[in-house]
């Protein structure tokens, strides 16, 4: 069991058939495509990324895949609310860090990731999710890891719920998966 595991286990709780979702950092798409079979022909996701190669990779999974319910968007995850409307989305997804295979001088940030929260959490409908993948270390260091955790503790418990998972006996910096439920 690992990061990625425990968030495939949550997309298949949380997806339903013509939904919609966010992938708020598309990388190489496989998050997005995963997302798009979910959702099926009725439903839609939307995707995100600040690089062209990622958008590129992750149009041309979609391609291979025969995946058309899927839109990749060349633009700040902190831009979400401008392509989906208040209340209407299932799930959001965040693989943070930096592009597998790609620059590691290229890495999500607080600020913006911080804004894309809290935009997609009014996009989320009652019993909507957001995942987060919380990578941290080498290049990029800790200080989005440490801004996250202070400001998923700060959310009002009386309208989100935050559940944080750490794998304890595990060595390094090993990823932090963390899950807001909106209106639980």
């Amino acid at each position: 069991m690992n990061t990625l595991s425990l968030n495939e286990k949550l997309f298949r709780e949380s997806v339903p058939a013509g939904g919609l979702c966010i992938d708020a950092t598309a990388g190489n798409g496989h998050d997005t495509a995963a997302l798009c079979g979910l959702v099926g022909p009725e439903g839609r996701v939307i995707a995100f990324d600040i690089q062209p190669r990622a958008v590129e990779n992750t149009r041309r999974r979609l391609a291979e895949r025969g995946l058309e319910n899927g839109t990749v968007i060349l633009d700040s995850h902190a831009n979400m609310a401008e392509y989906a409307r208040p209340g209407t989305v299932d799930l959001i997804v965040f693989n943070l860090g930096w592009l597998p295979g790609g620059d590691h001088a290229v890495f999500t940030r607080p600020d913006s990731t911080v804004a894309a929260i809290e935009a997609g959490l009014g996009l989320l409908k009652d019993g909507g999710k957001i995942s987060l993948s919380i990578y941290y270390g080498g290049v990029n260091g800790c200080e989005e890891r440490d801004v996250l955790l202070e400001y998923l503790a700060g959310l009002d418990p009386s309208r989100y719920t935050v559940l944080l998972t750490r794998f304890y006996n595990r060595t390094g910096d090993v990823p932090i998966s963390a899950v807001i439920v909106k209106g639980i």
